[in-house]
């Protein structure tokens, strides 16, 4: 059973453009480089969230799940295998790049790399965020959530549903067409959504909330401060009840910047929605690509 999104990677051209854009804009620290240059990031105990890999090609280049432990992880990945997907366990080397104890990985249907990971590395009280704000809200909730791009929704749907062990939050439906599906693991409304790109993969967003919403305020001003485009204002979502604005990072995937999100628990009931916010979120620099738009070819 997976418990939490525990770590995310990106590869991009733009690698070396983060360092800047996630501790003086984000607020996330950075930490030693990783074996292969990618610059890593903290936004709590845990020693790394965020890597960011040099590549020729925007890409997500991974996503790790938390499950509770080896055997947790094993019986999971042999779940997976038996619905005819190729799982692979990773080296000691590997996991420690990760910062974790160790992991099983796999690709979905749409290519996405997933990693069913355990024994995250941590270190207590030592989180020095890159510029001063209160911090993350992440915990048992992990980092926060990644919406990934699908060739075929519906596909995707059962997979990460009844094979990935996903649970349903809620879906968002405008003009009699499903635009958004979203799914827990934990407290937290959604730690997967994903949705469509006209047939072709990509990633929107991943989403980090923080503490306080005057983080989100500085962070808006931040964004200002430095040309970081802001490609949708501040406003609240319909489903999960977030405050949040959307800015635009070096590597096209949008981030979610936000505060205040719902929490569901064993009782939730998913629901549909027409639109998905209630005020705000105007889309800006609609001159933009409209997602991380992934070219695996």
């Amino acid at each position: 059973m997976i418990n939490a999104l525990s770590y995310l990677g990106i590869a991009s051209p733009a690698y070396a453009e983060w360092a800047m854009f996630g501790e003086q804009v984000l607020g996330l620290e950075r930490v030693h480089d990783g074996p292969d240059g990618a610059i890593r990031f903290r936004m709590d105990e845990a020693e790394c969230r965020l890597s960011v890999h040099p590549s020729d090609k925007n890409d997500i280049a991974y996503v790790g799940w938390s499950v509770s432990g080896p055997r947790a992880a094993a019986a999971l990945a042999a779940h997976i295998s038996e619905a005819g997907v190729t799982v692979s366990e990773a080296t000691r080397e590997e996991a420690e790049s990760r910062r974790v104890s160790g992991y099983y990985w796999f690709l979905d249907l749409a290519g996405f790399r997933h990693e069913l990971s355990w024994g995250q590395w941590v270190s207590p009280m030592t989180f020095r965020p890159g510029r001063p704000m209160d911090g993350f809200s992440t915990g048992e909730q992990g980092m926060g959530h990644i919406v990934l791009l699908v060739p075929d929704l519906e596909a995707a749907d059962r997979f990460y549903r009844e094979v990935m062990g996903f649970h349903s939050s809620d879906r968002i439906v405008i003009d009699g067409t499903i635009e958004l599906l979203f799914y827990h693991v934990n407290g937290r409304h959604h730690s997967l959504a994903i949705g469509t790109l006209g047939g072709r993969t990509g990633a929107h967003h991943m989403m980090l909330e923080v503490r306080s919403l005057d983080d989100v305020g500085a962070a808006h001003d931040l964004c200002e401060a430095h040309g970081i485009p802001i490609t949708s204002t501040i406003g609240r979502h319909t489903n999960d009840r977030m405050i949040s604005f959307y800015l635009h990072t070096p590597s096209g995937l949008r981030i979610e910047y936000g505060y205040g999100g719902l929490e569901v628990d064993d009782l939730w009931v998913p629901k549909a929605y027409s639109r998905s916010s209630l005020w705000g979120h105007r889309k800006q620099h609609t001159e933009l690509p409209p997602a991380m738009v992934i070219d695996r070819d």
